[in-house]
């Protein structure tokens, strides 16, 4: 990206003292306050820091009023799968369509080796993401070489893939969340500027966010069973951990 379309980017979100030396994009600080809604109507109301909403669904008009009351917003999107309900869904070429995720009816992972054949469709995605003013992004589905996706995907498929993904976020002025994919953590920690996390406690495997934490980068997240006896060991971690409905709806509970 040109300086000058990066200056304007900075004009658009504003600057802060969390903005990283590596780039001019804004990444959240550890232990901050956040929603994440991606159903419904947003809910703007809730005393937070930091929101994260669809990057399709979510009106501009919405991300302006968050922005005006002095929230910051990741957006969200699919980046290793193909959602049949999208506005984009028709642009896939069929070769790129895998198997079915499991328990996520019109869904099907996506061969994320093809960058040639739907490269220009999530360069297209994170656009919007830019030209909606999102602060950062959370693209959801890359750890697809550790499921039947169809395709054999291998580790190093998968690593260079949410490589591209981070350049080309950055590239365009956005902070980028590294959705779960936790063996990798230790290579892309370098590469992204936060976590977010489904169900680390339900599965035992919070340690291996450490390398997020370690290196002063915040890890969001998300617990779906509503056990609070996870809440001291996230505090003493410096998870930003909410617990939410498997809807991803407009409800919200913390450790607070």
């Amino acid at each position: 990206m040109r300086s000058g379309a990066i200056a304007l980017l900075l004009l658009m979100v504003g600057c802060s003292d969390q903005v990283p030396e590596a780039g001019p994009w804004w990444i959240p600080p550890q232990e901050t306050t956040w929603q994440i809604q991606l159903q419904g109507e947003i809910d703007t109301s809730l005393d937070v820091a930091v929101y994260e909403v669809d990057l399709f669904d979510t009106p501009q008009g919405t991300i302006d009023a968050l922005h005006a009351d002095g929230r910051r917003v990741i957006c969200y999107f699919s980046a290793g799968s193909h959602e049949d309900w999208r506005s984009d869904a028709d642009a896939f070429a069929d070769s790129v369509l895998g198997l079915p995720l499991e328990g996520w009816p019109g869904e099907r992972w996506l061969d994320i080796r093809r960058l040639d054949l739907f490269g220009a469709i999530l360069e297209a995605r994170l656009d919007l993401a830019a030209d909606k003013g999102c602060d950062a992004v959370d693209p959801d589905n890359v750890e697809g070489y550790a499921n039947p996706t169809g395709f054999g995907l291998t580790a190093a498929d998968q690593l260079a893939f949410n490589r591209w993904l981070a350049a080309e976020a950055h590239g365009r002025g956005l902070g980028i969340g590294l959705k779960n994919d936790l063996a990798q953590i230790p290579d892309l920690v370098d590469a992204f500027d936060f976590a977010v996390n489904e169900e680390c406690f339900a599965f035992a495997e919070c340690g291996l966010l450490a390398p997020f934490l370690d290196a002063g980068k915040a890890v969001l997240a998300i617990d779906y069973s509503f056990d609070r006896s996870v809440c001291l060991e996230a505090g003493a971690m410096g998870l930003s951990l909410v617990f939410k409905e498997w809807d991803l709806g407009a409800e919200l509970e913390t450790c607070g």
